[in-house]
């Protein structure tokens, strides 16, 4: 107790010479980049930080500026908002069946072949079972190498998806599982937003996101997802405007290393240039304990620079390419990508290919919980990070990581694994990191 005092005697004396005190800010505050009244701290041995809120009158920079001079103080920093890194608009395995969107008529089985671009094979690599794809990552090699172990779609791992909640389970009137979702996909959840254990989506991206990871294949419904087997585990921690404090993501790290992630996707990102210690604390954390962890890199207009927590401890950060598999326009550069993956949109420029289809899957319509389509304006480095995860579900399962790693090993080898076999798309590090993701590649035996 006595550590807190030092923090409460700045915070009293700061109180003591703001004058006029005016009313307790409410709500958040998107363009100060933080949650207006209150800090995180973190005392000298303290395990994690801890949120202040602060009396009236008193602002954040102030009370920051108070608490890092007292020695007690490891850091103090504004509760940053982080948001949703969505852009402006050899065994005999059968194809899925799954027959495409689930509005209007539909379509014949296995019409997801003419939707997902990013799941085909590349060009170049023939196939029996479906077209080819400049921007594909060849999931159908990946599922057959799956097979062939008996893991098909990634069973037996367990996928964290950190978002603004999965389309996961019905509840009441108001809110319905997703069609391409079944109930024995999921492990329980919790919501960082709402503080209780139903985290559910209001918004659609988080229902995406899950969607690529893991989406149910082979099932006749809708479209298909990577480790379609793996099971889900829905973390809410970005509200329905797809908004979340640094604190609520902190604890949702937190949450997925303790209740047995394998891998944790974070397609969201802080500002550019913040310094967020509480996520770094727990993403070492997660490193420490074995989980991999993959985040976005961020979306050109939304964001200036490449932002925690894709720069965070031991992260995989993820760029975004294109159906023509070009860079996307919107994908960021410099420091900090690991991977590109599929994203969709629109290439920058020099990309001889102008093909832009956006990334399709099952999720909510117009946020509505009860209302499911394949909209198509789902484009930027979130849907990137979400095929990076799926694939490292996948080579989780596929049994081409040593048996003997564990720990932070593990993570070096399923990252170094990821980027050994990607594809070069002939770009510098600072803008394709590795290059595109190979999922067949990736989850061979002799890859």
């Amino acid at each position: 107790m006595s550590r807190c005092i030092p923090i409460f005697a700045a915070l009293a004396l700061l109180g003591a010479a703001a004058a006029p005190r005016a009313p307790a800010a409410t709500g958040i505050a998107p363009a100060r980049g933080f949650a207006p009244g209150r800090v995180l701290v973190k005392l000298e041995g303290a395990r994690a930080a801890s949120t202040l809120p602060l009396p009236p009158g008193i602002g954040v920079r102030q009370a920051v500026a108070a608490l890092r001079s007292s020695p007690d103080v490891t850091y103090a920093v504004p509760d940053y908002l982080a948001t949703a890194s969505r852009a402006a608009s050899s065994v005999a395995v059968e194809a899925p069946n799954d027959p495409g969107p689930i509005e209007g008529a539909p379509g014949p089985p296995g019409g997801w072949v003419s939707t997902q671009w990013n799941f085909l094979p590349r060009e170049g690599i023939p196939t029996p079972l479906v077209p080819t794809s400049a921007g594909g990552i060849d999931a159908v090699a990946a599922w057959q190498h799956l097979a062939a172990v008996k893991r098909r779609g990634a069973a037996g791992v367990t996928v964290a998806v950190l978002d603004t909640g999965v389309a996961y389970r019905s509840q009441g009137s108001r809110f319905r599982r997703s069609p391409d979702f079944a109930a024995g996909q999921f492990v329980a959840g919790y919501d960082f937003v709402g503080n209780d254990p139903l985290p559910l989506d209001e918004n659609g991206h988080g229902t995406h996101v899950a969607g690529t990871i893991g989406e149910k294949t082979n099932n006749g419904i809708g479209l298909t997802g990577l480790a379609y087997r793996a099971k889900l585990m829905p973390v809410r921690v970005l509200d329905r405007n797809g908004s979340g404090r640094a604190d609520q993501i902190a604890r949702g790290i937190a949450y997925a290393v303790a209740h047995d992630a394998d891998v944790i996707n974070m397609s969201f990102n802080f500002g550019c240039g913040k310094r967020v210690p509480s996520i770094d604390e727990e993403l070492r954390r997660a490193y420490r304990a074995g989980v991999v962890t993959v985040a976005s890199i961020g979306n050109l207009g939304s964001e200036a620079c490449i932002a925690p927590p894709a720069t965070g401890p031991r992260v995989i950060g993820v760029g975004g390419t294109t159906e023509g598999g070009c860079l996307g326009a919107y994908s960021l550069a410099g420091e900090g990508i690991d991977l590109v993956a599929p994203g969709g949109g629109s290439p920058a420029p020099g990309c001889p290919s102008v093909s832009s289809r956006p990334i399709y899957q099952v999720t909510l319509k117009e946020g509505n919980p009860r209302r499911f389509g394949e909209p198509g304006d789902y484009v930027g480095t979130s849907m990137a990070a979400a095929h990076v995860s799926g694939v490292a579900a996948m080579v989780l399962a596929a049994g081409v990581i040593p048996k003997r790693a564990a720990g932070k090993s593990l993570v070096v080898d399923v990252t170094r694994r990821l980027r050994r076999t990607a594809r070069s798309l002939g770009l510098p590090a600072t803008r394709q990191g590795a290059g595109l993701i190979d999922a067949g590649h990736a989850t061979e035996p002799a890859g």
